[in-house]
C-alpha cells in the first residue's frame, strides 16, 4: 500500500524521543517530514522550505516555541504557515499566551497519534 504524501510538516522539537514519536505518527499518516533541534535552525528551514505546517515544542534552548511562533507570525515568507505548539505546559494560561503569539493550534503532552492528526488536519485548511 502506497502513501500519498499530503504535504511538509517542520518539526521542531530538542528532545529525540519527542522527534521521534512525532515524526513517525505523521509519516504513518503520509505527511513528509523536516526535523530542526533548535527554533533558530526551524527560522531558516521554514523560509527555505515553506512547510505547510510547523509543529514546535516550547521549551527548548535559546528561543522558546512562543517567540519562534511570534517571529515566524512576523516573517512574510512564513507568516501564513499554520504553527501547532505541542508541549507539556497544560495550564489554560499557557495555551492562551500561545494563540496570542500566532499558533493556530495548541496540543499538550503527551498526547495519541490521533489528536496529533487531527490538530494538523484542523490547521491545513
Amino acid at each position: 500500500m502506497s502513501v500519498t504524501l499530503m504535504g511538509t510538516i517542520l518539526i521542531v522539537e530538542d528532545t529525540p524521543s519527542e522527534m521521534e514519536l512525532i515524526s513517525y505518527y505523521l509519516r504513518e499518516s503520509g505527511y513528509s517530514v523536516v526535523g530542526a533541534v533548535s527554533a533558530k535552525e526551524a527560522l531558516s528551514r521554514a523560509v527555505e522550505l515553506k512547510p505547510e505546517v510547523i509543529i514546535t515544542d516550547v521549551v527548548m534552548p535559546g528561543m522558546s516555541g512562543f517567540e519562534l511562533c511570534r517571529s515566524l507570525k512576523k516573517h512574510p515568507a512564513t507568516e501564513n504557515i499554520p504553527v501547532i505548539i505541542c508541549t507539556s505546559k497544560s495550564q489554560e494560561i499557557d495555551r492562551l499566551w500561545g494563540m496570542k503569539q500566532g499558533a493556530s493550534a495548541y496540543l499538550t503532552k503527551p498526547f495519541t497519534c490521533e489528536q496529533l492528526i487531527r490538530a494538523v488536519k484542523s490547521v491545513f485548511g
